[in-house]
């Protein structure tokens, strides 16, 4: 092949755990799914109700963990969106006409 290396676009995935899941993903769940089996063990209802506030852990982490596009998953995307809010941004201009004054003080200039 002359030399050449193809990489897989997957080449990720075989890091993951089912191709999806990292450890802590797998553990969040099972802490969830865990603290859903205690709560319908230890209180017993026919109420609806009760019983959809005894499984909201699980439901909860397994959105948490579901997987979404251009995100690893849903946790993911919530922790890129509070670094984006949380912290400050600084954009600096870069573009053709970085030098022009005009440019830069136009604020300055109107009046």
């Amino acid at each position: 092949m002359n030399n050449q290396y193809l990489i897989p676009a997957n080449s990720k995935k075989s890091k993951l755990i089912f191709s999806i899941f990292t450890g802590f993903d797998l553990a969040l769940f099972a802490i969830g799914i865990s603290t859903t089996l205690i709560l319908m063990a230890i209180i017993r209802t026919s109420n609806i109700m009760v019983m959809a506030f005894l499984i909201m852990p699980a439901i909860v982490t397994g959105l948490l963990v579901m997987p979404i596009p251009n995100y690893h998953n849903v946790l993911g995307f919530f922790k890129s969106m509070y670094y984006y809010f949380s912290n400050r941004r600084n954009y600096r201009w870069r573009g053709w006409c970085v030098k022009d004054v005009y440019g830069r003080d136009y604020e300055n200039r109107k009046g």
